[in-house]
């Protein structure tokens, strides 16, 4: 399987865009755990990074963008331009990690 070169610019320096094949995008929505509630808490009683926090969104992030990546691929796609993230509460306890870009293809 062929990589898919992955940008936040609207260009890549050295290739050409020969088309634009639309937008990607991939998403996960994932919900918090009680005894991590619990912890961040505490945690937010003394300060310092909510480590499993930070692992949950890392893991969401690479999830969502291997999302877009399949479907960039299925479109034929030799990279994907412009990519963005948004992040937002669809629930009392849960957070949705959306990434998008533009699928394009290159010249050989």
């Amino acid at each position: 399987m062929k990589p898919i070169l992955v940008v936040t610019t609207e260009t890549i320096a050295g290739k050409e865009i020969i088309q634009t094949l639309g937008i990607v995008r991939g998403n996960t929505i994932r919900a918090r755990h009680v005894g991590r509630d619990i912890l961040a808490g505490l945690r937010n009683i003394v300060g310092g990074e909510l480590h499993d926090y930070t692992k949950l969104m890392a893991e969401s992030r690479e999830q969502s963008i291997d999302r877009m990546i399949d479907e960039a691929r299925s479109l034929g796609a030799d990279a994907i331009v412009g990519v963005r993230f948004s992040t937002s509460v669809v629930a009392t306890s849960a957070a949705e990690i959306l990434v998008f870009g533009t699928a394009v293809k290159l010249a050989p």
